[in-house]
């Protein structure tokens, strides 16, 4: 019996030592300085923003039809090629009318003896040889084959299809010989230099818009070129659904390297530039009781060594633009900003800063490919 219990008393001495061990290191390691969180930092500046209301569009044609034929008829010449400019009344398609012009011809001879015979009928009403009866009938058959020629006259001009204004013609599936009928598409004619671009913008920003501000545009595949116009017009009624509001603008196109039916982006320049505290957007970590950013500020560690560490701040931040965003309070010029890393901070974590991989800050960032 005593045995038993010297043996307890052991195995308890043993465990009862080695937690104290246990405990000992871990009160030593939490006496230890925590490593520090490597973090890219920036000291804030003051930037020139110029409010702009940004936009996505489509390129329209200024002008634009689908040419078509009014009447039928076999297509005897093409006066262009596709994609070929070309001017107002510039023939597209000759439509063969060697019947109506013979048509024509035969109307216009018989309103030639329509007039002969009323200027007989008169020769014969000044001596009463015939009645004033037949002389208004005389007139009233010469106006009525006068008529039948000019209608028909216009019948051989429509068989002429001519170009309605000047612009690029489009591609065509029309060929010599080929039939056509009436409303038949020939080809689609267009004009764009100038050219519009249609965007919507909110009922929020509507105050930021007004005819004749200026416009620069850009489009996918037209890399490094920026287009610029006035807007021309802005609709009168918003959509009920969406609660915005068409807007147009005119584009100086002189190459007519923007064509219609791109997509594009505006930015429509507002108001007077001003001047914001301006980070990365990657400093900044909303949440749900405020949004913070981390400054590092200058500290001694316990052997009064000169150390960075972190501290949370609220702020209120304003506009943003491409990487970057506004902040109007909570911080001030000169701050040393985290710009990346915070997500492992708390106040008072010791940071040491390394840029050698600072997060983007572009505030008109372009799409790259890769």
């Amino acid at each position: 019996m005593i045995l038993m219990i010297v043996v307890v008393l052991v195995i308890v001495a043993i465990i009862t030592g080695v937690k104290f061990v246990q405990i000992s290191a871990l009160i030593a390691q939490s006496k230890m300085p925590h490593p520090a969180s490597v973090v890219t930092a920036m000291k804030v500046p003051f930037s020139d923003w110029q409010p702009n209301v940004t936009a996505v569009g489509s390129m329209k044609a200024v002008r634009g039809v689908d040419v078509t034929t009014e009447v039928g008829g076999i297509v005897r010449t093409l006066g262009f090629k596709p994609g070929q400019e070309v001017a107002a009344q510039a023939l597209l398609v000759q439509l063969n009318a060697d019947s109506d012009i013979a048509q024509l011809h035969s109307l216009e001879a018989t309103a030639d003896l329509a007039v002969i015979v009323l200027k007989r009928d008169k020769a014969q009403l000044a001596v009463n040889a015939i009645s004033q009866a037949q002389v208004d009938t005389d007139t009233a058959d010469l106006k009525a084959k006068l008529a039948a020629a000019e209608q028909q006259r216009a019948l051989v001009a429509k068989k002429t299809i001519r170009a309605p204004f000047a612009g690029r013609i489009g591609i065509t599936s029309v060929n010599p010989g080929q039939y056509l009928n009436p409303g038949d598409k020939i080809a689609t004619l267009q004009t764009f230099d100038p050219i519009y671009i249609d965007f919507t913008v909110p009922q929020t920003q509507l105050e930021a818009i007004a005819i004749g501000q200026g416009v620069a545009v850009t489009a996918d595949g037209l890399s490094n070129q920026t287009f610029t116009g006035k807007i021309s017009t802005i609709d009168t009624q918003f959509d009920a659904t969406t609660r915005n509001v068409t807007v147009e603008a005119t584009v100086d196109n002189p190459k007519q390297n923007l064509v219609p039916g791109m997509f594009a982006r505006a930015v429509v320049t507002s108001g007077a530039t001003q001047r914001y505290l301006t980070v990365p957007q990657t400093s900044v970590t909303y949440n749900p009781y405020g949004t913070t950013v981390f400054i590092a500020t200058s500290a001694k560690n316990d052997k009064g060594e000169d150390v960075l560490t972190a501290q949370q701040t609220f702020i209120t931040t304003g506009p943003t633009r491409g990487d970057q965003v506004a902040i109007l309070s909570g911080v001030k010029e000169g701050d040393l900003l985290i710009t990346s890393g915070q997500m492992k901070l708390k106040n008072g974590s010791p940071v040491k800063v390394d840029n050698s991989s600072a997060p983007l800050n572009d505030p008109a960032p372009t799409p790259q490919e890769h």
